[in-house]
């Protein structure tokens, strides 16, 4: 059964600094530990003058590949918080890594781990996070009349327009969430009294933001 999880849309950069050490937290979307690998290589390329670049990711079928790494730091005050904090956040198909810069100052092995697991919050609030959401895809055909109706039923329940395309007929694009998807078709057929031709085109993932809808 399809069920929502979030994941990481776009990735981003924050930063903590604490008694002068810099925490540089980078995020971005990864679908397999190759991916994830290739973005820790890339950051330490860019960071190589930096002491430490540990990572932490989950990606998989309901996140069950994850890996992490101290990168020198003392064990457990630097990789496994900062997998926790994903992993508490319940967030998959991510990869972050941060980059400390010495800042001349220990910081003791409950400061290490508040300061990475404060950048990661802190690259996660610099990222795009988005619930993946079970749907349907519907691709609804009717006259210039009945777009209206569809467009009011649809607003009514919430759900947002995909695309329009207006010809010699409206077609219209929607992805219904999936509790949802029996409920709309019967409302676009009461609606526009079984004129609108609704043609499915099967379960997706969706994901909204900004307003806008997209696949996944």
């Amino acid at each position: 059964m399809m069920e929502p999880y979030k994941i990481l849309y776009q990735g981003g950069e924050g930063e903590l600094v604490e008694k002068k050490s810099r925490f540089i937290a980078t995020t971005r979307p990864v679908r397999s530990e190759e991916e994830a690998a290739a973005f820790v290589e890339e950051i330490r390329k860019k960071y190589w003058d930096a002491r430490h670049n540990c990572y932490a990711w989950v990606t998989g079928e309901r996140g069950r590949l994850s890996r992490c790494s101290d990168d020198g730091e003392p064990a457990q005050t630097a990789g496994r918080p900062m997998l926790d904090v994903l992993t508490g956040e319940g967030i998959r198909d991510v990869c972050v890594v941060v980059t400390r810069y010495f800042g001349g100052t220990l910081l003791g092995t409950g400061g290490l781990v508040r300061a990475y697991s404060g950048a990661v919050q802190e690259g996660l609030r610099h990222s795009v996070v988005v619930e993946k959401l079970p749907g349907r895809q519907l691709q609804i055909f009717t006259d210039y009349n009945g777009a209206g109706k569809i467009q009011y039923v649809a607003a009514q329940m919430g759900i947002p327009v995909q695309d329009t395309e207006y010809a010699e007929q409206v077609t219209m694009k929607m992805i219904a969430p999936l509790a949802q998807a029996e409920q709309l078709i019967a409302q676009v057929t009461e609606h526009t009294a079984g004129k609108a031709r609704i043609e499915e085109m099967g379960e997706v993932y969706y994901g909204v933001a900004n307003g806008e809808v997209f696949l996944l």
